[in-house]
């Protein structure tokens, strides 16, 4: 996951407006799957859920009746494909789940690192996203029991003094994939969905 604190009039829009964006991404990339964790502040019952509806994301939306319960596994790629349960959508308030959008915080089958300081400050991002990001992915890796997060949440994504947050990614999704320092030292799998057997990684 990567959380864009970049230039705050991007932000300044109706929510419709950036989830009818999401929407037209979903349909030209048919086999793309997109995970949305939100910080939730909506306090009108029903408002969220109905702004993904009016953006026409319902068609695409991962149930909360399908989410994995007491350690079970996700499906794979594959099979939410072909479902077409290519959206995920998080809130940060349980209650949220009776209108079906799931809680977060519900079990331990999604593991989420944030990596930002409280008070985000542009100038510090390069500094933050260079080795440090490096050196404390690997430490919540071992922290964790050698399990490595699903997703990094980070601020002002795009700017480092090295390979920054998709270098990151790139060395979370090799260690997952095959035990790699990169993705790109795995071998090529040759099947039209390899992904299948990778968990879901952003």
């Amino acid at each position: 996951m990567l959380s864009n604190l970049e230039p705050l009039n991007c932000l300044q829009q109706p929510a419709t407006n950036t989830l009818r964006e999401v929407e037209a991404f979903l349909t030209e990339k048919p086999i793309e799957i997109l995970t949305i964790i939100i910080e939730d502040y909506v306090q009108t019952p029903k408002r969220l859920i109905n702004l993904f509806t009016n953006a026409g994301l319902d068609k695409y939306w991962f149930p909360v009746s399908k989410m994995p319960q007491k350690g079970e596994d996700w499906p794979t790629v594959t099979a939410m494909v072909q479902e077409n349960h290519r959206l995920l959508v998080f809130t940060s308030i349980a209650s949220k789940e009776a209108e079906g959008v799931a809680y977060r915080w519900r079990g331990a089958s999604l593991f989420l690192e944030n990596d930002f300081p409280t008070d985000p400050v542009q100038a510090d991002a390069c500094k933050e996203h260079s080795a440090i990001l490096a050196n404390m992915v690997g430490a919540c890796y071992k922290a964790a029991g050698n399990v490595m997060p699903n997703f990094l949440v980070v601020d002002f994504y795009m700017r480092s003094d090295g390979g920054g947050v998709f270098d990151a990614l790139d060395r979370m999704n090799g260690q997952v994939l095959c035990g790699c320092s990169s993705v790109t030292a795995c071998q090529v799998l040759t099947t039209p969905y390899y992904l299948d057997e990778m968990p879901l990684l952003s």
